[in-house]
């Protein structure tokens, strides 16, 4: 599901993004979130790095704004405001030969989504396999409070960007191959993104 290296390299964003412009209030992008399906406790934000945190950044780039980029090396998703400014958010992504690269665009999105693993990932591990009815969604559920649904040409590519219930995987490659957010960086994305916005996942480290 790969497109070539040079037809990623062509339009890349020339980004300016190591200078924060506003920085994450933990007492209001962090706290408690009671009046969700399943609420969610604060998170501890004095064990992410600050690195992983929702920032402001500046950002310019070709992409419109509504573009989600994800820069897979880095462990980065930018989320394209325009005006030289973007959301960043720490990702974890997915094991090498599993991540997800090239185009695509939000096909659907789900609040609290059910899981089903995919048959590749039911044929890889016996603990899939007993999970091929689906798991319903919940605070157990791998996919988070949220999910949007990667497609191309019409087609679900089973690449998802999503919450997680291991916040320690943020920042690290260690999935099965789609892009995992805090829970509430996921429920803040998930609230700016609409259906049909552009995704551009970069496996390939800029220069």
């Amino acid at each position: 599901m790969s497109i070539s290296r040079r037809g990623l390299l062509i339009g890349l964003p020339l980004f300016l993004a190591g200078c924060s412009t506003t920085t994450v209030n933990p007492q209001v992008d962090y706290a408690a979130l009671p009046d969700e399906k399943f609420p969610l406790r604060q998170v501890p934000i004095e064990k992410i790095k600050p690195e992983l945190r929702r920032t402001e950044v500046a950002y310019s780039t070709e992409y419109k704004p509504g573009t989600i980029v994800v820069d897979t090396p880095a462990r980065r998703l930018y989320y394209v405001l325009g005006d030289g400014k973007a959301i960043r958010y720490g990702v974890g992504v997915g094991r090498a030969g599993l991540a997800f690269a090239g185009s695509a665009y939000v096909g659907r999105k789900a609040e609290w989504p059910s899981w089903t693993p995919t048959l590749n990932m039911q044929r890889r591990e016996e603990r899939y396999r007993k999970l091929a009815g689906g798991m319903p969604g919940g605070p157990n559920n791998p996919l988070g409070a949220r999910a949007m649904y990667l497609y191309r040409n019409g087609n679900d590519t089973h690449f998802r960007i999503h919450g997680t219930n291991q916040p320690e995987s943020i920042g690290h490659a260690m999935s099965s191959g789609c892009i995992r957010m805090m829970n509430h960086d996921v429920i803040d994305l998930y609230a700016r993104v609409k259906t049909g916005d552009r995704v551009v996942v970069i496996q390939d480290a800029q220069a």
